[in-house]
């Protein structure tokens, strides 16, 4: 089954040269079942790339999935057009009278600020606890999860001495669990981020369980007990290119960037990238739509409490 994006939206053509399922909603309208409502709070500056790397992942599941991208209309938006917004996006305050089966917080390249220091910090706070009566399950991703480890469970973050960059391996903690039902016991992730959470501060909450764990990249997956809260350091979500983008923008910048690690042929950058944690992401994304949205979520849409 499709999912079922705006008519018009850019990452349409993308994907569909991809040939991956995509649905129109002047199509999906005439469909008589009820889709999933998936809402992706879009917090990086280039939207359209994060919209059209999330949709890609939803799009591998039987499941049909009305999407919404959602902003935050009052913090100015640099990088991405104002007609795209316009056209394709809400505010936040737009969506919040409404009940949705799961809900996604991207990642925001503010990692170097304090919480309470990022000008959006109380939105982001009034969106979270939004979430706890209004959606069934919702999924943090990078910032997204430090943020919500912090706000609701006061897990703070800690800067790293060199930035975490690479593709790593990462072991699964409890492998029955449904979200990494079908994971091998060995599986790689990308990682792009100058701060962590530590383990030890995880393991002092009752309610929190350590999914899977990295001896190089630290904490990776963490969950509430009842799947309702999920929370991703990494970022299974990043296209074959992505990090070599980052890379390249990070060396123009003259920044001291290391090379990625375990992720150029040969750790050379003047080489292709080699691909190692697609499976295991389009798996991840598929468990978590299946088992913690479709099979929990009511079919009144309205009862999510």
């Amino acid at each position: 089954m499709p999912i079922n994006v705006p008519d018009r939206l850019p990452a349409i053509d993308v994907l569909r040269q991809e040939n991956i399922f995509v649905m129109t909603e002047s199509t999906a309208i005439h469909q008589d079942i009820r889709p999933l409502r998936i809402a992706v709070l879009n917090l990086m500056p280039i939207k359209q790339t994060t919209e059209t790397q999330i949709i890609r992942m939803l799009s591998n599941s039987p499941l049909q999935i009305e999407l919404e991208l959602v902003h935050i209309a009052s913090h100015i938006s640099k990088n991405t057009p104002q007609e795209h917004l316009k056209t394709f996006y809400k505010d936040y305050r737009e969506i919040m009278q409404h009940k949705y089966d799961g809900f996604i917080i991207t990642g925001a390249p503010i990692e170097h600020l304090e919480f309470e220091e990022v000008d959006y910090w109380k939105n982001i706070q009034e969106i979270m606890d939004w979430t706890v009566h209004n959606v069934t399950s919702t999924l943090f991703i990078c910032w997204a999860a430090q943020a919500g480890l912090y706000h609701f469970y006061g897990i703070p973050k800690y800067k790293l001495p060199a930035k975490m960059f690479g593709v790593f391996e990462h072991v699964v903690t409890d492998p029955m669990l449904p979200l990494v039902r079908g994971f091998d016991d060995v599986f790689m992730a990308p990682h792009s981020r100058h701060t962590e959470v530590r383990r030890e501060d995880i393991e002092k909450i009752p309610e929190l369980q350590i999914v899977a764990y990295s001896r190089e990249a630290g904490v990776h997956i963490v969950m509430d007990r009842d799947g309702r809260k999920i929370f991703v350091t990494g970022h299974f979500e990043y296209d074959p290119h992505t990090l070599h983008q980052e890379y390249v923008r990070d060396k123009n910048k003259g920044m001291d960037i290391d090379i990625p690690q375990n992720y150029f042929l040969n750790d050379d950058p003047s080489q292709r990238p080699v691909v190692t944690w697609r499976s295991h992401a389009n798996l991840f994304f598929s468990n978590w739509l299946n088992y913690y949205v479709y099979q929990s979520t009511p079919y009144n849409i309205d009862s999510i409490q």
